[in-house]
């Protein structure tokens, strides 16, 4: 439920991180929030993970996502039935 501004008084958004090469079990992730919490769980599928620190050690995680790689993960939460989602 939303106050007058639109603030939320109530309910359940979830973050999730979208990382490259989807390490970041965004089908996991989509799979257990429509089947065991809710198909109308808010999602909010976030593009901002930046390699930083010794992120360069690790070629996996070594740049950002693409943005094929985000709109796969909206692909995938719709696919799992999802579609609340907070951008």
């Amino acid at each position: 439920a939303l106050d007058e501004s639109g603030i939320a008084k109530r309910g359940l958004l979830v973050r999730h991180l979208v990382m490259p090469g989807g390490i970041a079990g965004t089908a996991e992730i989509a799979r257990f929030l429509a089947e065991e919490i809710s198909p109308h769980t808010y999602l909010n599928l976030m593009d901002q993970y930046r390699p930083a620190y010794r992120a360069h050690s690790f070629p996996a995680i070594d740049r950002r996502p693409s943005q094929v790689e985000y709109a796969e993960a909206f692909q995938i939460a719709r696919n799992s039935g999802l579609y609340r989602f907070d951008r």
